[in-house]
């Protein structure tokens, strides 16, 4: 394959491979400016360590206004996000598991992982293009005839965390900020929305204000028990690898029957399954052992 690449090569400099020129074109064919690659720095990442890929949306205040997101949270731009994160998962190798919340999504990559030589830079960038180039592609699978007015930007960063108390503890903060911000937003909606105040007045309503306060105020103003909000909202959504059990319906031919029958067949498939769960506790990780093995 390699000397058909060179003898292509050659050709295509307008020399025989066999001949004195083409023999030169082939020592040529590094060119002298191949120098260059010198500049490029070495991004390995530390071996032996959790690689955490998060995302976030640029600007996505101005990009949920612009399309008329629902607030405090629209179940369209949440199911979106989820559906991108799943299709990383399926094209991306070695992603252990996966959490998101509003506009940002954080994808862990096994310790052991070599993928791409455990560059940073192919870590990232696949990732990130990856789900934006699925953002746009599903869009309209969930808002439908809603034109979708100018293609979303999202930024990444990777970070390694080296035990697997500081990767859960990690996932356990991204959760936490879940909850303080739905919370809020929450309030400060219903203070909008069904309290009439303008969102300046909300806000300052609100200032200085602990969990306990905003808890009072959904319930005693607006009858909202915040503990029955969709546990989407308040807890964010984790994405797993499991094996399930599918029944489908094929088609077969029994011995002495002219005609196909249908029958019904149970399959074990391995699928990304997104849990609204608490994963602050140990009782999530006592049940997904799996994920955070050493050889899984």
């Amino acid at each position: 394959m390699l000397r058909c690449c060179r003898a292509a090569a050659a050709i295509a400099a307008g020399c025989a491979p066999g001949s004195p020129r083409g023999r030169r074109g082939l020592i040529m064919a590094k060119s002298k400016f191949e120098y260059v690659r010198d500049f490029e720095a070495d991004d390995t990442v530390l071996p032996n360590c959790w690689i955490v890929v998060r995302l976030d949306g640029r600007n996505f205040h101005r990009f949920s206004e612009q399309h008329e997101f629902k607030k405090p949270n629209d179940d369209r731009a949440l199911h979106l996000m989820t559906k991108c994160a799943q299709t990383v998962m399926q094209e991306l190798e070695d992603i252990a598991i996966a959490y998101g919340q509003s506009d940002e999504y954080s994808f862990v990559f096994k310790k052991k992982s070599n993928w791409f030589k455990r560059r940073a830079s192919k870590f990232m960038t696949h990732v990130v293009s990856q789900f934006s180039s699925s953002y746009v592609f599903y869009w309209k699978d969930y808002f439908k005839d809603q034109q979708l007015l100018y293609p979303p930007g999202f930024d990444g960063r990777i970070v390694l965390y080296p035990s697997n108390q500081n990767l859960k503890d990690y996932l356990s903060w991204r959760q936490a900020d879940c909850h303080i911000n739905n919370l809020y937003n929450t309030v400060f909606w219903m203070l909008v929305q069904r309290g009439g105040l303008t969102p300046v007045q909300a806000q300052e309503r609100l200032r200085g204000t602990l969990a306990g306060d905003k808890n009072e105020i959904l319930f005693s103003e607006f009858n909202i028990n915040y503990n029955n909000e969709p546990l989407m909202y308040r807890k964010g959504t984790v994405l797993l690898w499991q094996k399930v059990n599918e029944v489908i319906t094929k088609k077969i031919k029994l011995p002495k029957e002219e005609e196909e029958k249908e029958v019904e067949v149970t399959r074990t498939k391995t699928k990304i399954v997104p849990l609204h769960c608490d994963i602050i506790g140990d009782q999530f990780w006592e049940e997904y052992p799996e994920i955070l093995a050493e050889d899984s």
